[in-house]
């Protein structure tokens, strides 16, 4: 069992900087690939990035360049850091945590999410 919360949402101005920071419970965190979800108004949640078990990480093509993953295992945290950010950017972000690295749903276990807003 794993539990995970956000936290670190907020209102920034476009082009301001976020970081997001999911804490996770549990003994076996550094054997889940973690991800970062978000979920726009009126949109479907929809992959931002993913951090496999060994630090290999993968991002959707929106925000590459911009939001950087991390993992931090003796703290059970995992990190997004969103810079450059966009109105667009608007979103519930989640993280989850999967077996198996994936930038798909199939994701084991969900926090329950972060507000982002970005004002133009």
């Amino acid at each position: 069992q794993l539990q995970l919360v956000e936290s670190g949402g907020g209102l920034v101005q476009a082009g301001g900087s976020l970081r997001l920071s999911c804490a996770a419970s549990g003994r076996t965190f550094s054997s889940y690939s973690m991800g970062w979800f978000r979920q726009r108004p009126g949109k479907e949640r929809e992959f931002v990035a993913a951090i496999s078990r060994i630090g290999k990480t993968y991002y959707a093509d929106s925000v590459k360049g911009r939001f950087t993953i991390s993992r931090d295992n003796a703290r059970n945290t995992v990190l997004l850091q969103m810079n450059s950010l966009k109105p667009e950017d608007t979103a519930a972000y989640y993280c989850g945590a999967s077996g198996t690295v994936t930038i798909t749903m199939n994701y084991d276990y969900w926090g329950q999410g972060t507000q982002v807003t970005v004002s133009s």
